[in-house]
């Protein structure tokens, strides 16, 4: 809902500057038609005081609050009081305000709040107001963003693991293929050197494998066998290996952290995305698999008033491109401001898909033949992915391949004659 649609005039428009320890106040009040500008201290006591400064000067009244956040604490602080009609403004729209009529480029938090209390004023048919919206959803992305992080820090602790184990034991690099698993962990600290592994007899290393799950008898037998004929250590400088070999235990503990709570984490969202009705048509997406599907329901949310069209659903996702013209220059970009971890989400799952998915595929290698890099050609299926699934979620019906095939050669999409082939 856009600000101008809720009553109006408010008897305060507020504007918020916000920081890490204090925030910078701009209040309008429409009765006096004066402004006042304060600075509070970021604690909740000092917020919840203010608030309640404001319900002893305006009552029950409802006061707009402009702020440069969407999500975060100022913003978790606020949405508890029921008198407060929150507007996040994006800091670009702010940023660039204050320069359109300030092109020394001087700068100050007072200033900016007072110019997020004129937009609110002057544009609040472009400014959408703040819905806390369904608590299953909100909770879902949080998870899944959380989880997101910790595969990120998965990836850059196994990496920093490689590279240390590099200087002083990468016979054990060759050995295993997954070095972000429990059994690589473990391995490691049960046979932290070169020498240690040498030592253990096959029995003893058959067990290790047989007692961490590695099944297969053929992988057993090739890592004993690779263990027992790995030959000489790469270095048997005390210097080197000492400090190496306790870096590679330290960030081995780390990374074992998080393989458990990541465990629990998807736990936790698998329980959360099957409770809720839109999962089965997610589900059903080629490719999407646990992961990636709980991912998709939170990018699309559960107002299906939020997006009015395929195109406003991709320009807000990022998956659109923009086009930007200039007297008989014209040029085509990748969309530069947008919720990067919802358009990672959206390029993700459309790799996958095209594995899954024969038009995808086929797509794919049209774009590829045309001359664009991998990158261009998944950003173009992206965004005809994006068409695709937004009708499905208006329309509450899962996604059908042989349907949307048949629809194709209906069309005499030159894309059946590539699937053909």
């Amino acid at each position: 809902m856009k600000l101008n649609q809720l009553f109006s005039p408010f008897p305060a428009y507020i504007g918020i500057d916000w920081a890490d320890r204090k925030h910078d106040l701009c209040i309008y009040d429409g009765q006096t038609q004066t402004w006042t500008h304060r600075t509070i201290d970021s604690t909740p006591q000092a917020i919840a005081d203010w608030v309640t400064q404001l319900r002893k000067q305006y009552g029950e009244a409802q006061l707009v609050v402009g702020l440069e956040q969407k999500r975060g604490p100022l913003l978790y602080a606020l949405c508890q009081y029921d008198n407060l009609v929150l507007v996040p403004i994006n800091p670009r729209t702010v940023a660039n305000y204050r320069k359109a009529f300030q092109p020394s480029r001087a700068k100050s938090d007072p200033i900016d709040a007072k110019l997020i209390v004129e937009l609110m004023q002057r544009h609040g048919d472009k400014l959408d107001v703040w819905t806390a919206g369904c608590p299953k959803h909100r909770a879902l992305r949080q998870w899944v963003e959380s989880r997101r992080m910790l595969v990120g820090e998965k990836v850059r602790l196994t990496n920093r693991i490689t590279a240390s184990l590099k200087s002083y034991y990468p016979q054990v690099l060759d050995w295993f293929e997954d070095k972000h698993t429990i059994t690589f962990c473990e391995f490691l600290e049960h046979f932290p050197n070169l020498r240690s592994a040498q030592d253990a007899s096959p029995e003893t290393l058959r067990e290790f494998f047989r007692s961490h799950h590695v099944v297969r008898k053929a992988t057993i037998a090739r890592r004993t066998e690779q263990i027992q004929q790995s030959g000489p250590p790469l270095t048997q400088d005390e210097a080197i290996i000492v400090p190496a070999q306790a870096l590679t235990q330290a960030l081995v503990a780390l990374l074992k952290v998080i393989l458990t709570q990541l465990v629990t984490f998807e736990a936790e969202i698998e329980a959360l995305f099957d409770s809720l009705p839109d999962a089965a048509l997610f589900q059903a997406l080629p490719g999407a698999g646990p992961h990636l599907a709980p991912r998709l329901l939170a990018a699309f949310g559960e107002d299906r008033s939020r997006f009015n069209s395929a195109q406003s659903f991709m320009s807000y996702v990022g998956i659109a491109p923009v086009k930007e013209e200039s007297g008989k220059k014209h040029w085509v970009h990748w969309r530069w401001s947008c919720p990067i971890f919802l358009r990672q989400t959206f390029v993700e799952w459309v790799d996958h898909a095209r594995m899954h998915s024969g038009w995808s595929q086929a797509f794919y290698k049209q774009q590829r033949l045309a001359g664009k890099s991998h990158q261009k050609a998944i950003r173009s299926l992206a965004y005809k992915w994006g068409r695709i699934l937004w009708r499905c979620w208006q329309d509450r019906t899962p996604y059908n391949e042989e349907k949307y095939l048949a629809a194709l050669k209906r069309k005499k999409s030159p894309l059946i004659a590539l699937l053909a082939n």
